[in-house]
């Protein structure tokens, strides 16, 4: 049950993000909370068309994790047991940044998240 609990907590987690993620392409003036914050206000053309390609990756990545819990798509295991392991590494990857960025608005939302979204994805992969 824990691991369903995980996928769902990880889900919710990354929901926001990808909400976030749709707000910069939108064109909301929030660029001090993403990219290290070199770009306050609206983000650029290029770094809003990006965001829509993270909203398709972080979507992909909530597949992965609630297939390998068992919630969807349970007939992927066999690339569940590598796609997992890349969300995890992915998911480390994301909480280092969030954790050393110069932008403070991305330390003290993003690096949380960030951090949630690691733990969650490592209960699903060993569980």
């Amino acid at each position: 049950m824990y691991i369903e609990v995980s996928a769902i907590i990880y889900a919710l987690l990354i929901g926001g993000v990808i909400l976030f993620q749709f707000a910069l392409a939108a064109g909301m003036p929030w660029g001090s909370m993403a990219m290290g914050g070199k770009f306050p206000g609206k983000l650029p053309p290029a770094l809003r068309i990006a965001a829509l390609f993270q909203i398709v990756l972080l979507a992909f990545l909530a597949a992965i994790v609630w297939s390998k819990s068992g919630l969807i798509l349970a007939n992927w295991h066999s690339f569940l047991e590598s796609g997992i392991w890349f969300v995890v590494i992915f998911s480390m990857i994301a909480a280092v940044l969030n954790l050393i960025t110069r932008s403070k608005w991305e330390r003290r939302i993003w690096a949380p998240v960030s951090l949630l979204l690691l733990v969650t994805s490592m209960i699903v992969a060993i569980g």
